[in-house]
């Protein structure tokens, strides 16, 4: 595996989560700041693209872009609740396809996004 490859996998790895039931997630906030993006209303506005397309598909959006509540804190450790998702990495796909290309890890997160939907469609057809 070369250098961005690594590097790319390690990024997008890293703000992976797994639920109780073995379920991969990922926080919308946290795929904003691996994207690059510096603001949370300019990367609502390509979630709700990636909605719409899903949405047309005449699929339910919520199995995979469920909106949440959760708490956060700035550095001086101050707590509060923050809008975000919970995003099945079929939203995570969607949401990088419709990123801004120009920004490099957009570019590298199709390419990585692209490859583990790959992976898990052949492990799915496995089983």
């Amino acid at each position: 595996m070369n250098e961005i490859e690594n590097y790319n996998e390690t990024i997008f790895e890293s703000i992976k989560h797994i639920d109780e039931y073995g379920f991969e997630y990922w926080y919308a906030r946290e795929l904003m700041e691996a994207l690059q993006y510096k603001r949370w209303d300019n990367f609502n506005l390509v979630i709700d693209k990636a909605k719409n397309a899903y949405s047309n598909s005449k699929l339910n959006v919520e199995d995979n872009f469920l909106k949440i509540e959760r708490l956060s804190s700035k550095g001086n450790n101050a707590k509060f609740i923050i809008e975000d998702y919970k995003l099945s990495r079929l939203a995570c796909y969607l949401i990088v396809q419709n990123a801004d290309s120009r920004k490099e890890m957009v570019a590298l997160g199709k390419t990585y996004i692209a490859a583990q939907t790959i992976k898990q469609e052949l492990k799915e057809e496995r089983y």
